[in-house]
């Protein structure tokens, strides 16, 4: 299988993200004049004849294959992510954990060491502790913000340090700057899921991480329709994930590539909003003599604020809260929505309200889910981009009931 040469990039533009997000990656004059990228719906590319052949085989002139090995849908929207979060390269996937579980095997062999923090999300510890151990990959989980564990847990064969920031449910912010010190001293790659924060929120890659993930489906794309992952950072790193992840065979397809590229070109409007939303809300219940504690990296009360500000131009679109009372309150409070859909997702254009304990988590014991941080009335919002003062209505409708 030859390399495929997709062709030069079109010349990044020197523009604001908003309108980045719009037109990069793709060319100004496109197939039968269109003004949207087409969607190149095929599974296998042909060729004109034997030269052609030739010319791929022996060159990587600019030709596609097998839709398992690229695109040009898929390109465009590859480009277009890789501008937005200034990275040299990108590869999108079936899904988010699709990214996270091919970067991950693409960066190490048998015999290696990973670091990964506690509080990253349930899957992608799932697999590190669980299924890679199956491969002689050990794993060493330490708590998140404890930094002097963290450097102690790198040995000889170490490979990369992964965490997630803002966390999943409590919005924990790594410390970008410091983390990538600890890894330049030791030698080791940095691994950051950044699907919380975005691209509009948080540049992970300025502050020196190797490689930056995103689960697509979230805000990138935004309407709650598709599944789609990605990863960005240095063409070399980038090359080796892109080329497990043909042997892999988590494609996305292309019609999903235009519903992603069809996002983005909303998600910084979305994303804004979602931000002066959240920041409304999560000050509001604050303030609720029926909430317990409030969680939003851009309250002066959450444990990270100061970093978060520091390194975020904004707190996101979740908010985590926790109501005064037991679980019975808390059926009570999510059966009186009636704006707030529940459901587990984050990112889209509709508000969704999930209880960890029993969506995510309702398969553990009570005692293991506290130890978690996984209580009875923990409660993760997702706002989208209805006005704030009816998603506020809503809250308070259920807040009536307890």
């Amino acid at each position: 299988m030859a390399k495929v040469n997709r062709g030069p990039a079109p010349k990044r533009l020197n523009q604001a993200l908003s309108t980045r997000a719009v037109h990069a990656g793709e060319d100004r004059r496109k197939f039968a004049d269109s003004l949207t990228t087409p969607i190149i719906q095929t599974s296998t590319f042909t060729f004109k004849d034997s030269h052609d052949i030739e010319q791929y085989t022996r060159h990587g002139k600019g030709h596609y294959e097998y839709g398992r090995y690229g695109n040009p849908t898929t390109t465009i929207a590859e480009q277009r992510l890789a501008d937005l979060e200034g990275a040299e390269d990108c590869v999108v996937f079936s899904s988010g954990m699709s990214a996270i579980t091919t970067t991950i095997l693409s960066l190490v062999q048998s015999g290696d060491h990973i670091v990964i923090t506690d509080d990253s999300y349930k899957k992608t510890l799932e697999f590190c502790r669980s299924y890679l151990k199956q491969f002689g990959i050990d794993c060493t989980i330490v708590g998140f913000g404890d930094y002097d564990a963290l450097e102690k847990a790198i040995r000889p064969s170490t490979r990369f340090i992964f965490s997630e920031s803002p966390t999943n449910p409590y919005l924990n912010i790594f410390d970008l700057e410091k983390i990538c010190k600890i890894a330049q001293r030791h030698g080791v790659l940095t691994l950051i899921d950044s699907t919380f924060a975005t691209p509009v929120n948080q540049r992970p890659l300025q502050f020196g991480m190797d490689l930056v993930l995103h689960s697509c489906t979230k805000y990138l794309a935004g309407h709650n329709d598709i599944l789609a992952g990605a990863v960005l950072g240095r063409a070399e790193l980038i090359d080796r994930i892109r080329n497990l992840h043909k042997s892999m065979g988590g494609t996305i397809d292309p019609h999903c590539c235009y519903l992603l590229l069809r996002g983005l070109k909303t998600f910084p409007l979305r994303v804004a909003r979602q931000n002066e939303t959240a920041l409304a809300v999560a000050r509001h219940l604050e303030g609720h003599p029926r909430i317990k504690r409030v969680y939003y990296p851009f309250l002066e009360s959450h444990p990270h604020y100061k970093v978060a500000t520091a390194q975020m131009a904004g707190g996101g679109g979740v908010v985590t809260f926790v109501t005064k009372g037991n679980l019975a309150g808390a059926k009570r409070f999510l059966d009186a929505l009636q704006l707030c859909y529940i459901g587990p997702s984050l990112g889209g254009v509709e508000t969704l309200i999930t209880h960890p304990a029993m969506v995510s988590y309702y398969d553990y014991p009570r005692k293991e889910r506290y130890a978690l941080g996984i209580t009875d009335t923990l409660f993760r919002l997702a706002v989208g981009v209805e006005d704030a003062e009816d998603i506020i209505a809503d809250l308070e409708r259920g807040l009536a009931v307890l």
